[in-house]
């Protein structure tokens, strides 16, 4: 909808020639630079002449506006600072060998960012002008610049078509960002513009495209989202958003003047001026000011008609985003009833009376992790400041931190194996079986399936008129389920990859208002969580199971054949946050084996992911970057979570040097399998990233960095074994050994030998670990001979662990005998082949004591009179 208003009359300011405006922050003052030596100082509210400054260079191609001065440059390569008090030239601040193009102050106008023709970009301290830094990684001219909001990011739009975008929260600025594909080429001189609007919010930016488009752009991922099309019929030239955000103006070579709702991208008033090349907002009135190339100075009062004059009222609107994430966390910081409705607001909550107000506004606060800034691009400038950040009253509803007695936090919701959208674009799923993802087309989305492995499946691409938004697949199908919207309920879809029949999918709907929190996919069932109810369903759509989880609001779920995991809040902590509670059953025996359990979470951690191993056991990834599995969890009241992997502690992360972050998808093959994110990102992106995969290792100590390239023995073992003492287990030959030199017992060989019983330790705990989790299932399944036979074999390498760890004790030392022989005691094998293995070790580093008491244990253990170490046994000889 368009509206028009009287024409306001232009004010002649400057000759003909580029002219710029700018009012100051408080709003008392609009100035005007141009092309003759003089400066126009215009006093909001006055219709009368305004205050001049003559003593000015010519050519001032941009103004920059405090409360107390302002700063100009010029064609001549001077950056120009005036007193607003006086009305008079104070001192230059830089001068630069090619003409000024933009300067910018920031937000606390203690810095000048000046753009010229040269290659590089300055930033001036406006107090001490000796005081200076250079942007010079972008190697190109720069047209424009532009501060955001809180000062810690400097966009550059340069004539090569791209963005730069500067850190400035380091003493030295640091290029973090290049942002392509938006911006076109356009020369310094060329009366088109390529500037960066930043909005009020500070959480995107709008830029003028080369298809006469407004292209909103996110700060976080630097990726589209909402466009501003079919306004323009020319190259635009000035772009700029009322305070509030609530309204964008935009201004072209078609001699339009438009003024845009951000909230739906449409045009609310359209106005014919010609030649606009700048446009300045009243910061807090109904007020818009633009100058255009003849010189001349539009003051227009009133400008926005009174039908959409009241979006100008609103606070301060958010950025408009394709799926703006504030909102959706907003949502779920509400409580909801059992249905997924938010509640109506309670006005005892905004009373003199009630206790939220009587306390202190940040009582209680906790530490939000929800953006960390990794990469210094200053995404957290307000980490421990007492006042709410920047962009917290955007939405009336924001959670507001208060004490734990007071409101409590609850885990969100989360669906394994899927990212939140960045632009348009969102995993719905990542496995080792593939990979679904969607792009949001407006009207419908489009969703593509790929598959690792395309000798048994296809890929997959579809037109999704129902919006799903989460997904799960494996090697018999794929899951989809859509939100509710409006009156159409949540639906949930099955679609198998392979069938003997025609009709092979199915679809449901939920009831009314019930929205899917999240869903998982096994060979047997299907289960579908909602705020309400757990649903379980065959594979082809035959209702199975619907019951209510105990620990609510529910978190996830995830499944495996017949069993299926559940988490849900449980009570609070004494951080504030809710325990999370987990539960795991046989849906076809209707078996419980845990029934809300704990998961063991440090404080203030939250789950990343769940789901089940290869070999079906229950695995956690926490945003502590630690992997835990689930040990005896088919039995009830004896599971416990076992650390599997400390990424943190990974050796390539020893240095120092190397920060990154990691995506968890599956556990296989005694593997985590994962996606490696860099550069302070959370999760993955396009193109599809390659998988990565990483051995266990048990957080016993910290990773020590690699000092250079080890010594290799000849025919020794590296774990201190020769071939004949290996010749007991392995039934190999093996050969005479020659002993090192003492000279090259140092402390080199000292820090090898930790370093390989480090490595012994992990091995004899992880196959420890193994053992025990496949004799659980042996134990509650009919076991095969293959099973049996890999716990058997599980076991011999157990004892071969423990042999290796015997040798390394007994290389070290007479007064390591102790703990050698509570090594042996160890050990698993009753028929006594390994115990005389052991006692051969002993004998050939000449540890004799150590023979006779390990050949003690091999006979009580083979007449039955001892057992392993741990066992109630009181013929158990300790030295």
């Amino acid at each position: 909808m368009t509206s028009l208003v009287s024409r306001p009359r232009p004010r002649p300011a400057h000759t003909q020639g580029p002219t710029h405006c700018a009012y100051t922050p408080d709003g008392s003052k609009l100035v005007t630079v141009g092309s003759n030596n003089t400066i126009r100082l215009y006093k909001t509210g006055f219709d009368g002449e305004p205050a001049n400054i003559d003593e000015c260079q010519e050519q001032n191609l941009a103004v920059s506006t405090g409360n107390d001065f302002f700063v100009a440059g010029s064609e001549d390569g001077t950056v120009s600072l005036y007193s607003l008090d006086t009305n008079q030239f104070d001192r230059f601040l830089l001068r630069t060998s090619l003409p000024v193009r933009d300067v910018a102050l920031s937000p606390d106008n203690q810095w000048c960012a000046v753009a010229s023709d040269e290659l590089t970009v300055r930033l001036v301290n406006v107090k001490d002008n000796t005081h200076l830094r250079t942007l010079k990684e972008h190697g190109k001219p720069t047209k424009h610049l532009s501060f955001d909001p809180r000062g810690s990011l400097l966009a550059l739009s340069c004539i090569d078509g791209v963005i730069y975008i500067y850190s400035l929260t380091a003493d030295h600025p640091e290029l973090i960002r290049k942002v392509d594909s938006v911006i076109g080429r356009v020369e310094t001189e060329a009366d088109a513009s390529s500037k960066v609007a930043w909005h009020p919010d500070g959480r995107a930016f709008a830029v003028p495209t080369p298809t006469r488009d407004i292209q909103v752009v996110s700060k976080n991922d630097w990726e589209k989202q909402r466009v501003f099309s079919n306004g323009h019929d020319g190259v635009i030239t000035a772009l700029a958003w009322s305070p509030n955000g609530a309204l964008l103006a935009s201004a072209a070579k078609d001699k339009q003047l438009l003024i845009w709702s951000t909230s739906d991208q449409t045009v609310v008033a359209r106005y014919e001026y010609p030649n606009i090349i700048d446009i300045a907002w009243h910061p807090t009135k109904n007020l818009l000011s633009f100058t255009t190339s003849d010189g001349e100075v539009f003051i227009c009062p009133h400008f926005i008609s009174e039908q959409f004059s009241s979006l100008l009222r609103l606070p301060k609107q958010p950025a408009p985003f394709i799926h703006d994430p504030l909102a959706e966390i907003s949502a779920n910081g509400q409580k909801s009833d059992a249905n997924g409705h938010k509640p109506a607001p309670n006005a005892r909550q905004n009373s003199l009376e009630s206790l939220d107000n009587l306390l202190d506004e940040n009582y209680g606060d906790l530490d939000d992790d929800f953006v960390v800034d990794d990469d210094g691009a200053g995404y957290t400038l307000n980490v421990g400041q007492k006042r709410p950040a920047e962009d917290d009253g955007i939405f009336a509803d924001h959670p507001q931190k208060r004490g734990n007695f007071l409101q409590p936090q609850h885990h969100k919701p989360f669906q394994p194996g899927s990212t939140p959208w960045r632009g348009n674009r969102k995993y719905l799923c990542l496995n080792l079986v593939g990979f679904v993802w969607t792009v949001d087309q407006d009207s419908h989305h489009t969703v593509t399936i790929e598959f690792y492995d395309h000798e048994f499946h296809r890929d997959l691409h579809f037109t999704d008129t129902f919006l799903y938004d989460k997904a799960c697949l494996n090697d018999k199908g794929a899951l989809f389920s859509c939100p509710p919207k409006d009156d159409a309920p949540a639906v949930v879809f099955y679609r198998p990859h392979e069938t003997w029949t025609q009709r092979s999918d199915w679809r449901t709907q939920l009831p009314q208002g019930e929205a899917v929190l999240a869903m998982s996919l096994s060979d047997s069932f299907v289960t579908v969580v909602t705020a309400q109810y757990v649903r379980v369903y065959t594979l082809f759509g035959i209702p199975y199971r619907v019951y209510r989880p105990k620990s609510m609001p529910v978190v996830t779920c995830a499944s495996w054949r017949d069993y299926v995991l559940t988490m849900g809040n449980g009570p609070v902590g004494a951080d504030g946050m809710s325990k999370l509670f987990y539960s795991i059953q046989n849906i076809k025996r209707d078996e419980i084996c845990q029934n809300e359990d704990i998961v063991a979470l440090p404080e203030g951690a939250m789950v990343q992911s769940v789901f089940f191993s290869d070999s079906g056991d229950p695995c956690i990834y926490d945003s502590t970057g630690t992997l835990l599995t689930l040990l005896h969890w088919r039995h009830p009241s004896r599971a416990s979570w076992i650390p599997l992997l400390d990424t943190k502690l990974l050796p390539r992360l020893a240095s120092g040097r190397k920060h990154e972050s990691y995506f968890p998808v599956a556990v296989a093959d005694n593997k985590f399998h994962c996606i490696i994110l860099k550069g302070g990102d959370k999760y993955p992106y396009f193109p599809r990233p390659l998988l990565s995969d990483f051995e266990f290792s048990i957080p016993l100590s910290s990773a020590q960095a690699r000092k250079g390239k080890k010594k290799e023995k000849k025919k020794k073992h590296r774990n201190g074994l020769d071939d004949e003492d290996l010749e007991m287990i392995n039934g190999s030959d093996g050969g005479e050994e020659s002993s090192d030199d003492e000279e090259e017992e140092d402390e080199t060989q000292g820090d090898e030998s930790a370093s390989e019983s480090k490595k012994l330790e992990q091995a004899f705990l992880l196959r420890g670990l193994q053992a025990t989790q496949l004799a659980d299932l042996i134990d509650a399944t009919t076991s095969s001979a293959g099973q049996r036979n890999a716990l058997a074999k599980l076991e011999l390498e157990i004892d071969k662990a423990l042999l290796q760890i015997l040798a390394v004790e007994c290389r070290e030392g007479e007064d390591r005998g102790m703990r050698a022989l509570e090594v042996v005691q160890l050990m698993r094998d009753r028929s006594g082949r390994m115990i005389e293995a052991a006692g051969k070790v002993a004998d050939r580093y000449g540890r004799t004591v150590l023979g006779e008491k390990i050949r003690e244990v091999g006979e009580q253990r083979v007449s039955g009179r001892g057992g392993a170490f741990g066992e109630d046994d009181d013929d158990d000889d300790f030295p």
